[in-house]
């Protein structure tokens, strides 16, 4: 497949593009910074854009099979999250690329609690997450109201951070996903291998779904 990956620099989107590189995909990388192209594997073919720009967006994907967001905005600019996903929504448009949009967890529901969201719970949401939580569901939100509904949107566990590639996770559709300790998540290198599985293989598509041990 040709993927664009926006954020390819990002703690998820670097573990993204190694993974779609290691499956044998075509991968531009887009990074608004040119230095941190360093860190990139030599396999993907780097631009600079900005995924906020219309124009970037269409820019990137004529032609390709697949666009990958993976982007997070600076603490104080949650607010961002948005708009990215209207100019990748509207963009897309444009050239009729599918999106694997990496989000939140907020918008998905805690089991065994008659649909309280996650963004109201403060076990997996606490204060100090609230603002990034409240804008992850934000975004969610949009891609639903979008006219462009070639989207899947892509809800990682509570938790997640740099671990072990075990292949070994459980997919939901829109609960939460909770181990038998109690804990809710997954870790960035399993997470790119259920993404990429949806990529090869779409089965959430106009939806969501979440990764989670």
């Amino acid at each position: 497949m040709r993927i664009t990956i926006f954020g390819a620099t990002g703690n998820i989107g670097r573990v993204v593009v190694n993974e779609a590189l290691s499956r044998g995909h075509h991968v531009t990388a887009i990074t608004r910074d040119a230095k941190k192209a360093a860190h990139l594997p030599s396999g993907a073919n780097v631009e600079v854009g900005d995924v906020n720009h219309i124009a970037d967006v269409i820019r990137f994907s004529r032609g390709q099979d697949l666009v990958i967001s993976a982007t997070r905005p600076a603490q104080g600019q949650e607010k961002q999250l948005s708009a990215i996903a209207h100019a990748l929504l509207e963009g897309l448009l444009e050239t009729h690329t599918r999106l694997l949009l990496v989000g939140g967890a907020a918008c998905l529901t805690v089991p065994n609690t008659k649909g309280k969201l996650v963004l109201d719970d403060e076990r997996f949401v606490p204060l100090a997450w609230k603002a990034i939580a409240q804008a992850c569901y934000e975004q969610y939100q949009h891609c639903v109201s979008h006219r462009n509904q070639n989207w899947t949107y892509m809800s990682p566990a509570a938790l997640i951070g740099s671990g072990e590639r075990t292949g070994q996770f459980r997919i939901s559709d829109a609960e939460l996903l909770i181990d038998e300790a109690g804990k809710s998540q997954i870790s960035w290198q399993d997470f790119a291998i259920a993404l990429l599985n949806e990529a090869e293989s779409p089965q959430f598509l106009g939806g969501k779904f979440t990764v989670g041990y």
